[in-house]
This record gives C-alpha cells, structure tokens and sequence, in this order.
C-alpha cells in the first residue's frame, strides 16, 4: 500500500512501519433522515490540522506512534451489500497483516463491514457501543441492511450478552424489549461501564463510537441529532478507560459536517480520533 496524500494530522507514516491502519468508509446511502456523513472523512483530514498531535490529557503524541492513513475506500453508492463487502476485505487484509483497522465513517452500517472481518478472525469479540440510538431493529422499511439496524446483524454475528450499549436514549419500544434478552443496554449514561470493562478484560473487544451520542449542543453535526446526550468530558473519560482492553478494532462514525458550519462538530471528531489512536496504540 502507498501512503494517502492527503492524512489525518501525524498519521504520515509508512504501511509496513505501521501498527495501526486509518481508513476511511464514506458511505451513507442508508441514512433515514439527514445524509451527508460521506463527507466526515474528508473533512476530518482536512480539518485535522486545527488541532495539536500532543494531548495533554494523555502526555502522548501522534507524532510517536507509526499510523497510516490509507485513505477513503471506493464504496458503492446505492449498494450496501456490495459496500460491506469491500469494508470486510480491506479490514482482513488489515488483521492479516497484524495491524489495528480503525474506520472513518460513514453511516452506522459501515461498522458491520469491519465486525465481520475482525469476528472472523477474533470468534470470541465483544462489542462496547456508544450511541445514541439502540440500532436493534430487525429491519427499517424492510431493509435488513441499515443504520437503524446495524447492531442487529452485528449481534447475529457475536451472539447474546457480547455487546454493550451506553448512551442509548432513542429507539422503538419493540428494540429495547428485544435487548432485554440478548444484549446489555445502559439507557441515557456510562452508568456501569467500570463492570463491564472488568468484565471484558482480556477478550477481544471492538468499539464503535457513534458520534451522537453526545448531546447536539455540543454535536449538531450529525444526522440523526438526539437531544439529552453526554458532555464531551464524560464521553472522553468514558473512552480513556477503554486503554483497559484488548481492543482489536474500532469506528468512530455519524458526523455529518455538512449540518454545522460553524466547523465545532468536526473539530470535536477530530479531538476524539486523535484520543481514540493514543488509546489503543498502547496495545500494539
């Protein structure tokens, strides 16, 4: 693989030299309200030199870890299956080569492309889910493939109680009956986040980071926009304690930059990315 021209502020870093792999999956074809999260990858390159590469809140550098940004993927518009298929090909390819696949959506669905790469290769994953919406439909308008059921199929790949949901506020009722019985819902906060993570100690553990779940008065950029979110300090102290984990592959998903101009929503992504890739490079 070359190096992507344009890469996320100190992801310059060769392939072979790399442990960690930043793709991104511009795809957003499925999205039931507002689209535009295509765009987040893009401008996230592009909107990443707003910030430093240092991070106080971790005394760590992006300059000091080896990540390579491959870029966007080439995804086909209206096509969610063939879509997936190409985002499960490039994560094996990824996992193949012993690096840390870490994805850029895109819409939601985009994550179950990369769980079915890293299950297959992990039969024991976990899932921890911040979101703001349950994602547990078994379909949306009758397509099984959607954002609005993605952690559905992703459940069908991992089976009961291996995923973990936090933040969730929004849903029908038929959802979180449904998740009753099949996975660990955590309504509105990280309450019980400690347990889970004690629980999971050891496993294989893949994180998905939908961006709404923070509130819209610090995130309006996104789709599907949920009022009564997590601060921007809770959802960070919430994803510092993931450095607990084997964490095995992630997403970061759901910015739709197109609906705040004032450029916050991406600047806040931006943030979170850069914490996202200390965190997990203490792993590898």
């Amino acid at each position: 693989m070359n190096r992507n021209v344009s890469t996320f502020i100190g992801c310059e870093n060769e392939y072979d030299e790399s442990g960690i792999v930043l793709f991104g999956a511009p795809f957003d074809s499925t999205t039931s309200f507002r689209p535009g999260t295509r765009f987040a990858s893009s401008a996230m390159r592009t909107e990443s030199i707003g910030i430093e590469t240092y991070s106080p809140y971790q005394d760590m550098d992006l300059e000091d870890i080896p990540v390579f940004d491959a870029g966007d993927l080439e995804l086909t518009f209206g096509n969610a299956a063939v879509t997936l298929d190409t985002i499960t090909d490039f994560t094996k390819k990824v996992l193949g080569d012993s690096k840390l696949p870490l994805m850029i959506g895109g819409e939601h669905l985009v994550t179950l492309g990369t769980v079915r790469a890293v299950a297959e290769k992990y039969p024991d994953l976990h899932i921890i889910h911040f979101d703001a919406h349950a994602d547990l439909r078994e379909d949306y308008m009758g397509e099984k493939l959607s954002h609005a059921t993605v952690m559905r199929r992703c459940w069908e790949i991992v089976g009961d109680d291996k995923i973990f949901q936090f933040g969730i506020r929004s849903g029908e009722r038929s959802e979180f009956e449904w998740g009753k019985d099949h996975v660990q819902t955590n309504k509105f906060s990280f309450t019980r986040l400690d347990e889970a993570i004690d629980r999971l100690k050891g496993k294989p553990v893949y994180f998905t980071l939908d961006l709404d779940v923070l509130d819209p008065s610090i995130f309006p950029g996104t789709g599907t926009p949920e009022a009564g979110g997590v601060t921007f300090n809770e959802l960070l102290g919430a994803i510092m304690k993931l450095s607990q984990l084997n964490i095995v592959g992630l997403d970061i998903n759901e910015l739709s930059p197109v609906y705040d101009h004032s450029g916050v929503s991406t600047a806040v992504a931006c943030k979170l990315l850069r914490e996202l890739i200390m965190i997990v490079s203490q792993n590898k």
